[in-house]
């Protein structure tokens, strides 16, 4: 994926699966503040959605300068491998915002595939509708997972105009256990998870998922 996005697309032979991963970025306060924060139409090829939806400027321009190439790569693969049965995209931080798009566009592509997403430590996405959108498609197959006082989550404020979708899994506590992880109200914006700690921004937390520091590599 060229350009501003990185990212991969991987086979799993094994679970009869395709893996679309974004990567975060480094400037990540820079993007998620700047004049970019604007919330526009979700536009994009290929992607219906109910009237009233907004998604932030410079996630759906960052979406949508790969999703051509993506969905490419994806048609490809599933001519080529017939038991592909799921499609999952991952990525942490902005990863997980392009993650989320990529997912909901994925499900109307790709009907004859179910659909889940991961996203580490991704800030809110789009308005109420939008969150409504993402709930009503992906339902319990978006797993969005918050690290403890990962203060990104939060840092794109509800005043203006955005609500995260669900379903939020919050690492309230380490170590990274069963026992430490909650699930959260299903609709996004739980007052018992982590929208009860205050945003601290770009945070220590927000660059350790798992035990594993998510700016570097890494395999599992």
């Amino acid at each position: 994926m060229a350009g501003i996005v990185e990212g991969f697309v991987a086979r799993d032979a094994s679970r009869k699966e395709l893996v679309i991963a974004f990567r975060g970025s480094a400037s990540v306060a820079d993007i998620l503040l700047d004049t970019q924060v604007e919330l526009v139409p979700l536009i994009s090829p290929g992607t219906s959605v109910p009237h009233g939806v907004r998604v932030h400027t410079g996630f759906l321009t960052a979406w949508n300068l790969v999703s051509v190439q993506v969905f490419a790569i994806l048609t490809e693969q599933l001519v080529l491998h017939r038991d592909i049965e799921t499609i999952v995209t991952s990525g942490h931080s902005l990863g997980g915002a392009l993650a989320t798009l990529c997912a909901i566009s994925a499900k109307q592509r790709f009907p004859q595939c179910r659909i889940r997403t991961y996203s580490y430590g991704a800030p809110r996405i789009g308005n109420k509708p939008f969150a409504n959108f993402v709930n009503k498609s992906l339902a319990e197959n978006a797993f969005r997972v918050v690290h403890t006082h990962d203060g990104v989550p939060t840092m794109i404020p509800q005043s203006l105009g955005y609500h995260h979708h669900g379903i939020e899994y919050w690492q309230n506590s380490e170590p990274p256990t069963v026992e430490n992880v909650i699930k959260c109200e299903d609709q996004g914006e739980d007052p018992n998870c982590s929208l009860s700690i205050p945003s601290g921004g770009v945070n220590d937390a927000h660059l350790t998922y798992f035990g594993i520091v998510a700016t570097t590599p890494f395999c599992v």
